[in-house]
């Protein structure tokens, strides 16, 4: 009987110890795991993306806003619409993707303007000559930026032949632009580059098209909605020496004398290949430069 009793109460002390030991491991678990989970949540860092994994990923849009294939110039992709994820930190500054060029390098825009300035002194609309604008970008503005922007940029080719006003095929216009290139380390954008941002491509898919419907256009086009009042463009206007395109956030886009009117001035550059990023491109979580 003694020796039952004994053994009942042996029993107890090992069943009792038993749960405590359990209830001592489950605790300690779950404690384990909540440090094993905040650490790994606080050590978790994006892999940068090469810029050729960006076209891979996003060049595929149909609709909306997006990155889009080129219909125009072959192995390109555009960002189109009225605020695609296409933001960038350049500069310690916001700017935005506007394409990958073929070479895989990217061109990309100040998202806001740096001043306001006339085209050009002289009153004459080529770039190369150099215009007034092209002296400022490529010195004072260059010499400006800091040395880790500078070492991304590299000097490239920009297209700023003349185009026919009221132009009413973008292909032609395009090839227009193309025929006439001017190497450098800064620009502006093209007035070709600004139609084929618009996913509206039924009113605005050409010049004409989206001049008859300016006061349509810009709701589909993010370049409209950073250029506010005034922006320049690179682009000048055929069979007329003193002209140059222009956009605007209300009126769309249209050609000025080069010399009587101070626009806004939106810096435009190509980055190097090399380079890799990390975000996801929208306002809030841009993409940043690896």
């Amino acid at each position: 009987m003694r020796r039952n009793r004994k053994q009942k109460k042996q029993r107890k002390v090992i069943i009792i110890s038993v749960i405590g030991l359990l209830c001592i491991m489950t605790a300690g678990y779950a404690s384990f795991q909540t440090n094993l989970n905040i650490t790994a949540k606080g050590n978790i860092k994006e892999n940068p993306i090469t810029i050729q994994e960006l076209r891979d990923t996003y060049c595929n849009t149909i609709s909306g806003d997006g990155l889009y294939k080129d219909t125009y110039e072959t192995n390109k992709c555009i960002y189109k619409g009225a605020n695609p994820n296409n933001y960038i930190t350049f500069n310690n500054e916001t700017w935005r993707i506007i394409s990958i060029e073929s070479d895989n390098i990217i061109k990309i825009i100040k998202n806001e303007r740096i001043s306001n300035m006339v085209w050009d002194t002289t009153n004459s609309n080529n770039w190369r000559r150099p215009a007034s604008i092209n002296i400022y970008l490529n010195s004072d503005y260059y010499n400006s930026l800091n040395e880790d922007a500078k070492s991304k940029i590299i000097s490239h080719d920009f297209s700023v032949g003349a185009v026919e006003w009221n132009n009413t095929n973008l292909a032609n216009q395009i090839n227009a632009e193309n025929n006439t290139k001017w190497n450098g380390n800064v620009g502006l954008i093209t007035e070709g580059e600004y139609l084929k941002v618009n996913t509206n491509s039924t009113q605005c898919g050409n010049y004409k098209l989206m001049y008859d419907n300016r006061d349509l256009c810009p709701s589909t086009n993010y370049i409209n909605q950073i250029a506010g009042d005034s922006m320049w463009t690179i682009t000048a206007r055929d069979q007329s020496p003193t002209y140059t395109f222009w956009i605007s956030k209300r009126l769309s886009s249209t050609g000025n004398p080069v010399k009587d009117y101070e626009f806004g001035i939106f810096p435009v550059v190509h980055l190097s290949q090399n380079i890799k990023l990390t975000g996801k491109g929208t306002e809030e979580t841009p993409y940043i430069i690896r």
